[in-house]
This record gives structure tokens, sequence and C-alpha cells, in this order.
């Protein structure tokens, strides 16, 4: 079904009312690179991605799954049949690939054309793994698709629920790979109006979208977004004071202490414009060998003795005191969140003396010093490099900081030129199968991000065995004695557990805050 589409604004200046337009304004440092779905790997472009799409599944704020685009669904006794009835009142965005000035209602035959699109060996998306459980989609009815999966997989609903899995038109089969990252065409609560790039992005609001709040009121309340494009993060800070944009994310060195105080709180000089936004965030912040490296170069980091010495010789909860003014939590329970590994490992608390027994114990010692230590970071971390330098310095160990750009970085960890590295890693989805993915042995390079090419037979069986296993109970045993494998054998030193840190101006109200640190505006109002 095509419908003619009349009547949008132009600009973001005035709403349909000749009121002024209530408009969230946001900046985005990094930029933002695709409006495609399929390439919404990092967090700046997953941020306007979920404005502009939706997914047939969705999580809500205390991350359980629910209904987005889907009406409902069904998972077979065997766990691997996946039955879906759409929505019949969901549109794609006007758009010229369907007529001038029109609209189209959204099919199963557009969901399986978006989720085998992932799989085109042309499109070469980063998103393309997800589709790797996947056997078969049929469409049923205009109404209705099945997936199939190749053997069980419990966390499947959650990967339905990332933003590579957004629907767009069948139609862009015909437009070139490279068109939709321009022209995105989804369902979502704001579509595209301005994209001038570098300088600002203007969404404007879906006046089709389909959802509604418990008052049967239309959603989103707002009229538009605003997004600029400043890479400083000082001048940022500058703009969120001046009253030019309404949220700063994260906590940068150049501010933090003008806006925190040393407990992580407002000062009262902002409290009046400004409120703090905190909530735990499933991002964990590490340190981790190149173990494949070590054992080739003979280097004494491959002797897990010595890097439990080094994990117990950083102090944690310093980094959190004194780097983030108490934002998050020191990673004592294991890789994974505690959110997601209720029965996790627990480790010792900083041991300077501990930490120099089991150096002596691997045959170090202060007349027979190990080798310096090169550390591999990004200049957004180099304090906590530093910090990380004293803390090992306490135990005989020199460590120096080799700071990479971002990209140079990633890349050097998929080729596995680096012997030591900083990473992070955020939940792709919520179940703890996906941090130890990290872990298991045929992820490593290139087929998956097993950077620190760990390698465990017991670990990998188990691994397995989890990915097919349905009981609730028996998942949360396995990924905690799961995890106490990757701590018991030092396979990565978690620092902490990340926290979503967001200076909100009070203009914007009921601005949501959730575990995945997506940026929701659906039910936001400005004032």
């Amino acid at each position: 079904m095509v419908l003619t589409f009349l009547g949008l604004l132009t600009n973001c200046k005035e709403s349909t009312s000749g009121k002024k337009a209530k408009v969230f304004r946001y900046n985005e440092s990094a930029g933002i690179t695709s409006l495609d779905p399929a390439f919404a790997r990092a967090q700046n472009n997953i941020w306007a991605v979920h404005q502009l799409y939706n997914t047939l599944v969705e999580y809500d704020q205390r991350l359980q799954l629910k209904p987005s685009l889907a009406e409902e669904f069904a998972i077979s006794s065997d766990g691997l049949e996946y039955r879906f009835r759409l929505r019949r009142d969901v549109y794609f965005h006007p758009s010229p690939i369907f007529s001038p000035d029109s609209i189209r209602r959204v099919t199963a035959y557009d969901v399986a054309f978006s989720l085998k699109r992932l799989s085109d060996p042309t499109l070469a998306a980063p998103g393309g793994w997800t589709m790797q459980y996947v056997a078969d989609i049929r469409v049923i009815n205009d109404d209705s698709l099945l997936i199939r999966l190749r053997e069980p997989f419990p966390p499947f609903l959650g990967i339905l629920t990332m933003k590579y899995c957004s629907v767009v038109p069948r139609e862009i089969e015909r437009m070139p790979k490279d068109w939709l990252s321009k022209h995105p065409v989804g369902t979502g609560p704001f579509y595209l109006k301005v994209w001038d790039e570098n300088e600002v992005m203007i969404l404007r609001k879906n006046p089709y979208y389909f959802e509604r709040d418990t008052d049967s009121a239309a959603l989103p309340y707002i009229d538009g977004i605003k997004i600029t494009f400043i890479n400083e993060r000082q001048s940022a800070f500058l703009e969120l004071l001046n009253g030019r944009i309404d949220m700063l994310s994260g906590l940068d060195a150049s501010y933090k202490d003008e806006i925190l105080d040393a407990n992580g709180q407002l000062k009262e000089k902002y409290l009046r414009d400004f409120v703090l936004q905190k909530a735990d965030y499933l991002n964990t912040e590490y340190l981790a060998f190149n173990l494949q490296k070590c054992r080739a170069e003979n280097l004494p980091w491959a002797d897990v003795r010595v890097r439990k010495a080094i994990n117990l010789a950083i102090d944690k909860e310093a980094i959190i005191a004194h780097l983030r003014n108490g934002a998050g939590r020191p990673a004592r329970q294991g890789f994974i969140p505690p959110a997601l590994n209720p029965m996790g490992y627990y480790s010792e608390s900083s041991d300077i003396e501990r930490a120099k027994a089991l150096l002596a114990e691997a045959g170090y010692y202060q007349l027979d010093p190990l080798p310096v230590l090169t550390l591999s970071t990004t200049a957004t971390y180099a304090d906590m490099a530093e910090l990380i330098q004293q803390n090992l310095a306490k135990i005989g160990i020199q460590m120096r900081v080799d700071v990479q750009p971002p990209s140079t970085l990633r890349q050097n960890m998929a080729a596995g030129t680096v012997v030591f590295y900083r990473g992070s890693w955020i939940a792709d989805y919520a179940d703890g199968e996906n941090y130890l993915s990290l872990f298991y042995s045929a992820n490593q390079p290139p087929a998956g991000p097993n950077y620190a090419r760990f390698s465990n037979s017991v670990f990998d069986s188990e691994y397995k065995k989890l990915q097919t296993i349905t009981d609730l109970h028996r998942r949360v045993e396995l990924i905690a004695a799961l995890d106490s494998i990757i701590m018991e054998q030092a396979a990565v030193i978690p620092l902490m557990y990340d926290q979503v840190i967001r200076i909100v101006h009070k203009r914007a109200e009921k601005l949501e805050v959730n575990p995945l640190n997506l940026l929701e505006l659906r039910r936001l109002k400005i004032q």
C-alpha cells in the first residue's frame, strides 16, 4: 500500500501550530558516518539510527524483551523456530523509492529482506555476523514470517534488538549499495530532514509513527532533534553551559572537575539548570595480553602468575575515585558485569605484597627484573594508563605507554601486533554469553573479537554447551563458571564496570537512561 505524503514542514523553526518547535539538541563529537543500520557499529551511528528505524523486538528500561514492529512472537519448543506476526499500522518514512511524496506499509517481505541483506557479501556489513545462527527466513504472508535457526540459541531475540537488524524497505535493493547511508528510509519516530556533514543534522518528528503512550497520545512528544558535530569536548561543554545543547554524555578530563565534585555529584552552582543522570552501563573496561604473541616470543607475560600479579597491583578503586569522580564500579566480580552474572567470580582487592609473591614464585626478583611492558591505548585513556604505570612500578614492572589513534589500535589488536592493550566491551545484547564470546577459540581474528587469542579446551567445550542451553538456572550457573575460568587463567584484567553519565539541561524532561546507553527520545518532553 502506497499513500501520498503531504504537509510535512521543511525546517525545524516552527511546528504545525506556529509555535516554536520543541527540539532536543545534542552534540556528537565523533561525527556520524552512516545512517544505514547494517553499519551501525559505533555508538555515534547507533544513537542516530535508533531514532530512524525499528526492530522486530526491543528491550525496555529493565532489559526485558518486548515487541516493537512485531505485534507478537512465539518460539517453538525445540528452540529452533521463531514466528513473528507484524503490526499492520507501521509505515516507512516518505521516500522517492516508493513514488513521489509517498509512504508504504511495512510487510514481512521487508523484514526478510532486511535480515538477509546483512549476510550479503557484496555489502560487507559489520552486522553480518548476527545472521550466523539463521538457517532460513520464510515469509508466510504480508504480516507473518518464520525464522529457523541452525541450532537452538537462546539469546537470538536479543540479537534481533540490535540496530543492525532494523527493518528497511526492500526497494533499496535496486539502489547503489551505499545509498541508504545518506538517504535513510525507516519506520522510526523521526526522519532525516537535513544533513550538512561535519556541521549539523536535523531529524523531524514522524507524523505517521505507530506508537502511543498509555493515554493514547501519539509519540514522540518533541518536534525534532538537532545534532551538532563539535569534536572538541571542552567546546561542547561550553555549548551546554551556554544553553545551545541540552545534554552532554560521558566524562572528559577537560571538564569533569569543573562540573562534578570529588564524590561525583553536580557542583552546587550547576544544580539550578542541570541534572546528573547515572545508571549502570553494560560496559567493561579492561586490559588484556595477546597471549599467542607472548607465548611465541617467550615473554614473561605468558605466565599466568605474572598476569595475576599485574591484576593485583592495579588500584581499581583509585581509577574510579581519581579519574572518574566516583562514576563506575571497580571490576571485582569478573569480566561480565554483575547485572548479567549475578553468581559471578569475586577477586581480591589490590594487594602489592601478594603480587610481589606471585612474581617471585614465577622466578622474577628485583635482581632479575622483568622487561619493560608496553601498554597500547588511546589518548582518551592516557591518564588511566599513567596511573596503572605507577601501580606496576610498585612491584618492579616498568611500563611504557604507547598512545595510538583508535582506528590504528583496533587494526593492531586485530592484526596481533600489540602485546598489551586497553579495551572496552559494550554488550551487543543483554546476555552474559556475549561477553564470553571474546574468549572462544574460534573467535580469534579475523573470525571474531578474541583479540587476546585466548585458547582453552575446557572453556571452548562449555561455551558451546552454553550456546544451546535454554534452562535459565543452568545458563546462569554456566555463565558464572565460564567467567571464573577466564579470571583464573587471567585471560583479561577487568578494570571497571562503567556507568552511563549524562549532564542534562532541565528543559529536557523524562530523558530515559538504560544499561545499553541507547539515546531514547520517544517519551522525552521539552519545557
